[in-house]
């Protein structure tokens, strides 16, 4: 993207995005989120069109445990920084690029668990986490009674523009959530907020599925 392309960015739009995923970022690092160094978050950052965004992105390589300055950078639409910089983007931008082309969502989290590592095998027959009646999946804006739904799961390969494909062709857009496989979660939303309240609502739901099989038996 030239710069004249390029949405304008101001410094203080920057600055907002950078903090608001500083907080989240040291939230989710207590929670034990990021193993490792695993896992990514992105914000958006000024105006939208599905071929022309920029968004922030976490470093690759970083303890996300703690805090400094080198912890972000700006990526354009094709997962390239925006800025003269050494750091490198995480690993998996290319997907965050394909969420935000396909949702115009505003923010993006992806993290590893457990749970939601261990359900996307125990799933990955069917290709789909079922998650059935249970109340939180209100969080996502689904209000039947007894509501069903299905959490995509994707293959997980070494080599990320393998997994874009499946991503386009998987997302479904009543869930903001994709899974991949042994892998993580992604979980987007319209702001910050959004994006960590279903987040959090698919933990839940990711923990209680497991549970129930062991109760089950299966």
């Amino acid at each position: 993207m030239s710069e004249q392309q390029r949405p304008t960015i101001l410094l203080e739009e920057k600055q907002r995005v950078y903090r608001e995923l500083g907080i989240v970022k040291a939230d989710f690092a207590a929670r034990g989120w990021f193993p490792g160094t695993s896992g990514n978050l992105s914000m958006r950052v000024g105006d939208y069109a599905p071929d022309r965004f920029v968004f922030a992105v976490t470093a690759s390589g970083k303890d996300k445990a703690a805090s400094t300055p080198e912890d972000f950078l700006l990526i354009d639409e094709t997962g390239k920084p925006c800025e003269p910089t050494a750091l490198k983007p995480s690993a998996e931008t290319l997907i965050h690029c394909e969420i935000y082309r396909k949702t115009g969502c505003g923010a993006i989290f992806h993290i590893h668990s457990v749970y939601n590592s261990l359900v996307s095998e125990l799933f990955w027959d069917r290709r789909a986490v079922p998650v059935e009646g249970v109340e939180l999946i209100k969080a996502f804006n689904i209000w039947d009674e007894e509501a069903v739904i299905d959490v995509p799961i994707v293959s997980n390969f070494a080599d990320i523009p393998r997994i874009v494909p499946e991503v386009t062709d998987r997302l479904d857009p009543r869930i903001p959530g994709i899974l991949l496989r042994k892998h993580g979660i992604y979980a987007w939303g319209r702001d910050a907020f959004e994006a960590k309240k279903h987040l959090e609502a698919f933990e839940f739901l990711f923990e209680y599925v497991y549970k129930l099989q062991l109760v089950r038996g299966r």
